[in-house]
């Protein structure tokens, strides 16, 4: 897909949007069935990192995958369902605050991405990464694309799930913590979210206290 740039009617960018192309290209080396995995919440400051692994079924791609940061809010809860619907197998995992702050948001998110691999009722022969890094201890092969979810169709319906299903974990949050407005930002670092840390103090077992800015109130004190 072409557009134009907002900054000049005169530049034009290339939006790639993902297809099956990489699931096509292992299927014909032997590696099949070929599943997509990814995060999401690395970045917030509160809540879980939440990963998912879908095996979609070739004869049936949902129309319309993408990053999921590229969909609005009613495209990723529809495509949500369709991907359930659809696919060959679904597995969502997801690593607590707690257990980030004891390690660190990296190999969080690499856990909870093989366990969303090891949790799927079909057995893939290939799981396919979104960024720079393959999990280590996938019961198959596994392949790390750099924005993977840009390119591959298994990845994408993997980020919409983990997004779907982390924003729906973090409504639920705000639901029970009212004070801080979980349910808007997702725990990400908004000045509301950061002003009501300041208000409020961060909530046990949800808050990632070794995120700033907890560290650095720390140094401070």
């Amino acid at each position: 897909m072409v557009r134009t740039r907002p900054d000049s009617p005169l530049l034009f960018e290339i939006v790639q949007r993902p297809d099956f192309s990489f699931e096509t290209s292992a299927e014909a080396e032997g590696l099949w069935p070929v599943a997509g995995m990814d995060e999401a919440g690395r970045g917030p400051l509160a809540g879980p990192v939440v990963a998912a692994a879908v095996v979609l079924d070739p004869d049936n791609i949902p129309a319309g995958l993408d990053d999921s940061k590229r969909l609005n809010h009613a495209q990723r809860e529809a495509l949500f369902e369709t991907i359930l619907h659809s696919a060959r197998a679904v597995a969502v995992s997801s690593v607590c605050a707690e257990s980030i702050d004891t390690t660190d948001i990296r190999k969080a998110s690499l856990e909870a991405m093989r366990r969303s691999v090891c949790g799927l009722s079909v057995r893939p022969k290939l799981a396919l990464a979104d960024g720079r890094d393959v999990p280590p201890g996938l019961p198959c092969l596994g392949r790390a694309l750099v924005k993977g979810d840009q390119r591959s169709q298994s990845i994408a319906a993997a980020s919409i799930v983990a997004k779907v299903i982390r924003d729906r974990m973090m409504m639920d949050c705000g639901r029970r913590h009212m004070h801080y407005g979980f349910e808007i930002h997702m725990g990400y670092a908004t000045v509301r979210h950061r002003s009501a840390i300041v208000a409020h103090g961060p909530v046990q077992r949800l808050h990632r206290i070794s995120f700033a800015p907890f560290r650095t109130a720390d140094s401070d004190a």
